[in-house]
């Protein structure tokens, strides 16, 4: 009897007392896992994030760079991580909506191998020019594209990358054909646009602006669906001369399969509020030109589900492999 009720009790305990412990998370430092190295968009975002999660819960959250292979090695030591919300990741959109279609094989699964926990923020492209080239706007562009198939070059700052899958796309739609230059880095390519090297690529919003205002670059365009309120005076290039066209991309926090999701709550939740903060809104987003795509966790997965489809077909139609 006695052996029988202690058992009873012990599995009441047990769930409870597991409880206990995700209701109480972290009580340790969290790792955030960034996929590239030092600087940049995904380096900022884990960056914000560690010092507004370490001031909420009183435990450290440190950033771990770890560059490379377009995202994979980052991905790779996520997915392989314990399930326990120690260790997270700032998962860019190639990772899981462009490598499936870019590599014959992934050391990680890009649905299943991860819980998704929020969307961070997207980030806006621009269309950006040379001065010289005497084009104003997106439908002058095509024209002229028109009048010399292969002759007009843009820069990427890799094959695969945002900036060479956006103008890929931006040719289909347009039925223009524009030659590649791949650079190792979206800066020299900006570097090279402002000096005259190449005519052109799609380059963030907020990497855009300062030299636009300077008078380096032509800025004639954004890939939003609609005109950014920030940038009002800028027409998107779907208005301009090429309807449905979108050249935006997106982060998200996500962490290994299998969080428990009270665990997952927590995190999510603090995620919410600091992107709800009128600090970060106007010193972080604002200042970045990024928007904030904070929500539940289902609406990051199904932001995979949707955009995979996309670029699989623009990938496949212009026979792109990954470096």
């Amino acid at each position: 009897m006695r052996t029988w009720l202690m058992a009873a009790v012990a599995s009441v305990l047990l769930p409870a007392a597991a409880a206990g412990q995700e209701a109480s998370y972290p009580t340790r430092p969290v790792t955030i896992i960034v996929p590239a190295a030092p600087g940049g968009v995904t380096d900022a975002l884990a960056r914000t994030l560690a010092q507004r999660f370490t001031d909420a819960w009183g435990q450290q959250a440190i950033v771990e760079n770890k560059p490379g292979a377009n995202n994979q090695i980052a991905a790779e030591y996520v997915t392989k991580a314990a399930p326990d919300g120690y260790t997270l990741f700032i998962g860019p959109e190639v990772t899981f909506v462009v490598n499936p279609s870019l590599y014959a094989k992934l050391p990680y699964d890009p649905v299943k191998g991860f819980t998704p926990i929020s969307g961070l923020v997207t980030i806006n492209h621009a269309l950006i020019l040379n001065p010289a080239l005497h084009v104003q706007n997106v439908k002058e562009l095509i024209a002229l594209a028109k009048q010399k198939p292969g002759e007009l070059n843009y820069g990427t700052f890799g094959a695969g990358s945002t900036g060479h899958l956006n103008m890929e796309l931006f040719q289909a739609m347009s039925g223009t054909k524009l030659q590649a230059l791949h650079y190792k880095g979206a800066t020299p390519a900006l570097t090279d646009v402002m000096a005259g090297h190449i005519q052109m690529m799609f380059i963030s919003v907020g990497t855009a602006v300062p030299q636009w205002k300077a008078d380096k670059v032509k800025l004639i365009a954004v890939g939003s669906s609609k005109r950014m309120a920030l940038l009002p005076e800028i027409p998107t290039v779907a208005e301009s001369g090429l309807p449905g066209y979108e050249a935006v991309s997106w982060f998200g926090l996500f962490g290994p399969p299998g969080m428990p999701a009270d665990v997952v709550a927590k995190i999510n939740g603090e995620v919410r509020k600091i992107f709800a903060d009128p600090e970060i809104k106007k010193d972080f987003l604002e200042r970045q030109y990024f928007e904030s795509i904070a929500g539940s966790p289902e609406q990051l997965a199904n932001a995979i589900k949707s955009d995979e489809p996309k670029w699989r077909k623009v990938i496949q139609d212009a026979k792109i492999k990954g470096e």
